[in-house]
């Protein structure tokens, strides 16, 4: 008997512990109740080996360079930043959200940007190995995924020729999208005098209880000149190359000016965290002489950091909508209130269409995905299911205002445990490109019918319900 008494008091404490620690987000505290229900013991081991909360760490605070940008002018050349609110359409009008922007941290609004908008691998690959053949002085390079193929020897053959010319080039992978990466490779790498790290390998993730925690970031910056940042990664999938998953979907960003001094802080911050380097040189800041007065707004987040600020960008650029929200996103597990902001904007008449794939690189991720949208469509949401391949660009275009471009998914585990960054765009222009891309895959894609929808057989729906229950954690 009174083995089962303090069986039972373990199991309790349990349960405490697991609340107490996801006091902050219910949704997953019920997640890895459910777990420990499920597999009680193994269960808190799994949830003691991935679940400590990241911003407690002061390992990582302590590794940080620089905390704000204020900080940084101070000791790198000073910087011109200040947006004049008539430069963006819509500040005057919408002048709750555009304060919102401008107070996120460490995220200001640059003015004099050139911005590109790349559809698709095949156009952003070469125009990132032109900018890496460029470079003359330094080549930074993070991305969550590289592979030893085709493509991946492209990069790597670029990165080790400017090596040997003398460029500094510096890279950072991933530990665990980057895993199958060979040792060959990065042996290569390093042979031709490129410095490389890995952002939390998987070993040393797991025993510091930080392998749920991963940097998504995907970021080029070329003599501090040419920046790029998106949903592509670095492998043959992303030209076509997965016979399951085919034509493969994304969009990529290419920015010169003051937007790339954002990029460029955002990689010494991972830089320092990986490699224990401070890198201070004011020419890791050049002067450039862009003259288009394009403003954008580089948003960098992660599980360190007090403020969710991507899901606070799209939370707020939702609520403000007027005529239409249009999302693209491969994963859709919304956070409780941009649900709940998208429902109130579709019932009040706000046109809100969201393109999400057919065909899944994840079955558990779209069951959870699909437990979501039958009560979105309810409200009038409308979903697009996309057809012609597997579509991984991550865009929102809210009426005219503004567009997002980036490294996060509209899902729980891009706002709150991976380190991502996504760019916010203010021009017509690229409003623009992103609004035909996205009308054009409107028509590669069909919609689904809440009529059709809700006859789902029950297996499906039970497979949804139990999806959709683990799906904070996904």
């Amino acid at each position: 008997m009174l083995w089962l008494v303090i069986a039972l008091s373990l199991f309790i404490l349990q349960i405490l512990i697991i609340l107490i620690g996801e006091f902050r987000h219910p949704s997953k505290a019920m997640a890895w109740l459910f777990i420990l229900f499920i597999v009680p013991v193994v269960g808190f081991v799994v949830y003691y080996f991935l679940a400590q909360e990241y911003r407690q760490r002061k390992k990582f605070k302590a590794k940080h360079p620089v905390n704000d940008l204020q900080q940084l002018d101070k000791r790198q050349k000073p910087l011109d930043y200040n947006v004049d609110e008539d430069m963006i359409v819509g500040w005057t009008e919408e002048p709750r959200l555009f304060t919102l922007l401008a107070n996120i941290p460490g995220s200001l609004i640059t003015r004099q940007n050139e911005v590109r908008v790349l559809t698709n691998a095949q156009t952003a690959y070469p125009a990132m190995l032109e900018a890496i053949e460029s470079a003359e002085r330094f080549v930074h390079f993070e991305f969550y995924i590289v592979r030893d193929d085709k493509t991946g020897r492209d990069f790597m053959n670029a990165l080790v020729r400017k090596a040997r010319e003398g460029v500094k080039v510096r890279c950072i992978f991933d530990g665990i999208g980057s895993y199958k990466l060979s040792d060959a490779y990065v042996a290569e790498l390093r042979g031709a005098g490129c410095e490389v790290y890995f952002f939390l390998p998987a070993m040393i993730a797991f025993f510091d209880k930080r392998i749920n925690y991963r940097n998504h970031r995907k970021i080029i910056v070329v003599d501090g000149k040419h920046g790029f940042l998106g949903g592509i990664n670095i492998g043959d999938e992303y030209v076509g190359g997965d016979k399951k998953l085919g034509f493969w979907r994304d969009t990529h960003l290419a920015f010169s000016g003051d937007a790339v001094f954002l990029l460029q802080n955002t990689f010494l911050h991972d830089w320092h965290f990986v490699s224990g380097q401070r890198l201070a040189d004011p020419d890791l800041y050049p002067e450039h002489h862009v003259e288009s007065h394009k403003a954008v707004q580089i948003i960098s987040s992660g599980p360190d950091a007090h403020w969710d600020a991507v899901l606070e960008m799209y939370f707020g650029a939702v609520t403000t909508a007027k005529k239409r929200i249009y999302i693209t996103t491969p994963y859709f597990i919304p956070d409780p209130s941009l649900s709940m902001g998208l429902k109130t904007a579709a019932t009040s008449g706000v046109d809100v269409r969201i393109i999400f794939p057919e065909v899944p690189d994840s079955r558990i991720v779209n069951h959870a995905s699909l437990s979501y949208m039958e009560e979105l469509m309810q409200a009038g949401v409308r979903f697009y299911a996309y057809q012609k391949g597997f579509i991984h660009a991550k865009v929102m275009i809210v009426d005219q205002l503004l567009a997002t471009v980036g490294t996060a998914n509209l899902d729980m585990r891009s706002f709150y445990n991976n380190f991502e960054i996504n760019a916010v765009l203010f021009d017509r222009d690229s409003i623009r490109h992103l609004e035909a891309d996205f009308l054009q895959d409107l028509k590669d894609s069909e919609e689904l019918r809440l009529s059709e929808f809700e006859k789902r057989p029950r297996l499906q729906k039970a497979k949804e319900a139990l999806a959709r229950l683990l799906s904070p954690l996904m």
